[in-house]
């Protein structure tokens, strides 16, 4: 398979997997578009696989969504209830869409990898990535996924980690790692008398592997 196709693919089955959510949730595409500041029409062309949402798009529609990011590098629909507080995407793709560009430069440049380099490795023009790199053009999310790959940095560095999506990402898969614990561990969490343990399990985090062996012999001498 060309990397051409393999792009084609990607955004196939991200249209697909953008469909389906929207279809769980009830949304209209004129809703989606309106979402990211696009018409229904060009949303139509994402969900056909025709063209992609750059990675701010995505992390704003899963939002609007209710579906956590992950889902959409997943095989199965999983999906959930409406949006949010409201926001005002549009400030907050502009800031996100200059902070990808910016880091999309900084890894080239830490690499020491030239744009022409990039495109040879890529087969995206060293023209267009240019244009990614100074946030002239959005990068779509099968281009991000390739250039990354690329420069040998994880795509999760380009992700909102602070924003309020960000925090909303990381809320959805605090909940999805509870939902994934053996019931009788989740009782645990839940448990309110149970709090002082998870504080200190919180606290021993940030302690040494050496100094929690130390600790564990000293109570295994103790008992």
């Amino acid at each position: 398979m060309s990397e051409n196709q393999a792009l084609q693919l990607r955004a196939k089955k991200l249209g697909v997997l953008l469909r389906d959510a929207r279809l769980s949730s009830g949304k209209s595409m004129k809703d989606l578009g309106a979402a990211i500041g696009i018409s229904a029409s060009t949303f139509g062309a994402i969900e056909r696989g025709e063209s992609s949402p750059s990675l701010p798009e995505l992390e704003v529609l899963a939002y609007f969504l209710g579906v956590p990011l992950a889902h959409f590098w997943s095989e199965r629909l999983v999906s959930g209830p409406g949006t949010a507080e409201e926001l005002d995407t549009q400030r907050l793709l502009l800031l996100r869409q200059r902070s990808v560009s910016t880091l999309l430069r900084q890894a080239r440049a830490t690499s020491g990898q030239s744009q022409k380099d990039v495109s040879d490795r890529t087969g995206i023009s060293a023209s267009r990535i240019r244009r990614y790199e100074s946030g002239e053009t959005p990068v779509p999310l099968p281009e991000l996924e390739h250039l990354v790959a690329a420069l040998g940095v994880p795509l999760e560095s380009f992700m909102d980690a602070h924003g309020p999506i960000g925090e909303w990402n990381a809320s959805q898969r605090a909940q999805q790692n509870l939902s994934n614990l053996p019931s009788d561990l989740q009782d645990f969490v839940a448990g309110e008398e149970n709090l002082a343990y998870l504080e200190l399990a919180q606290r021993l985090q940030s302690v040494s592997r050496e100094k929690l062996q130390a600790l564990r012999d000293a109570l295994d001498a103790l008992l």
